[in-house]
């Protein structure tokens, strides 16, 4: 990638100088526990948004990953390429992968517009589509999209309902909502508008995933959707988002983007990680109006999150990177020798993830990471 990007979108960290994975002798199979879940969780390749142009090796390397064995190819979008477009493009070189928006923004389309370009996918892949959303915070919403960035969980609960109706064509689409209104007779209507249903007949109710992460949003998943992308996630703190996921009905995902390094020095393979994350922390959002910060506060490291953004708005970028923890960033990644990697990672394997999607780019790393998460 050429522009950092989101954690939410990607496991891209900044460019850095150290090597990603070992040479491929010296990984091993995973020793499966006997405690362990039976399914064997899935993988995704994670691309992101692009940042000034196409990456290189896009259609290349998810083929690639189709052939090592992932799960799924995921795009996204922020204010520069659109997450449906390459998602195409992927779909007309692969047969099995699952094909992930990760995520839409909510306020770039109208849900109907949303749900026509989710059903045209699903048409052309034949029945991949995993339909990711996201609102976004107010500095992309209001500032790219020219929306109003108010009450995401009642947006978001009115797209998703306007979605699912659609899927589900059981006749014109009637809706009358705070936030969306089909037909439209508010101000400038000329009251001409019709009630229509999809033409394009969708293969199937097109699984909806939402990208979250205050508690009320994450609830709010966990009831309206088939799948949550938390923007990080720990394993060892599962206490975090417990009460939430409790209510989780069986089936329900949770994919979950891991940077995966391996280095003999720990310290030095977290430093991208860190750097991203002091970024997201500091400096996406406004203060008091960061949902990142505040995510890391609850997770346990308020003092150093608060830090972290002030030091930020201050300019002082690498003080504000300094300061992220290392317990922090190497809860929510897989870094360090193969068998660390492998140790920690039957944390993820006991938790309730059932997806990891890693920022690979190369054959040689995705082949590596996919024999280590599932052997």
């Amino acid at each position: 990638m050429n522009t950092p990007e989101p954690l939410l979108n990607a496991s891209a960290w900044p460019d850095t100088s150290l090597p990603t994975l070992a040479d491929e002798h010296s990984w091993t199979k995973i020793e499966r526990s006997p405690d362990r879940k039976e399914t064997v969780m899935e993988l995704g390749l994670i691309w992101g948004y692009w940042g000034r142009t196409m990456p290189e090796d896009f259609v290349e390397l998810s083929v690639e990953a189709e052939k090592a064995g992932f799960d799924a190819v995921w795009s996204a979008e922020s204010w520069g390429s659109d997450a449906f477009s390459p998602l195409v493009l992927v779909a007309a070189h692969t047969q099995r992968v699952k094909l992930g928006t990760g995520v839409v923004q909510i306020s770039a389309r109208t849900p109907t517009a949303t749900a026509m370009h989710a059903i045209t996918l699903d048409h052309i892949s034949n029945g991949r589509t995993i339909l990711g959303l996201g609102v976004s915070g107010p500095q992309v919403v209001e500032g790219w999209y020219g929306m109003p960035s108010r009450k995401p969980l009642a947006r978001t609960r009115e797209y998703v309902e306007v979605l699912r109706r659609v899927f589900r064509r059981e006749g014109p689409m009637e809706f009358q909502g705070d936030h969306f209104q089909m037909p439209y007779h508010g101000a400038g209507s000329e009251g001409l508008g019709k009630p229509l249903k999809v033409m394009t007949h969708p293969l199937r109710e097109i699984p909806v995933w939402i990208g979250a992460e205050g508690p009320k949003n994450v609830a709010q998943t966990v009831e309206i959707a088939d799948g949550w992308i938390p923007l990080y996630y720990s394993p060892f703190r599962p206490e975090v988002y417990a009460e939430e996921l409790a209510m989780a009905r069986p089936g329900f995902e949770i994919a979950v983007n891991v940077s995966v390094r391996v280095h003999d020095d720990v310290e030095q393979a977290l430093y991208p990680t860190k750097a991203s994350l002091g970024f997201y922390i500091g400096g996406m959002g406004a203060k008091g109006q960061n949902y990142h910060t505040k995510l890391m506060a609850r997770m346990g490291y308020e003092q150093e999150a608060y830090k972290i953004q002030d030091l930020f708005f201050e300019g002082r970028r690498d003080e504000a990177i300094a300061m992220v923890p290392s317990e922090f960033a190497d809860e929510i990644s897989l870094v360090g020798s193969v068998d660390r990697i492998r140790d920690r990672l039957q944390a993820w394997q006991e938790s309730p993830v059932t997806m990891l999607n890693v920022a690979a780019r190369t054959p040689e790393e995705l082949r590596l990471i996919a024999e280590l998460v599932k052997g």
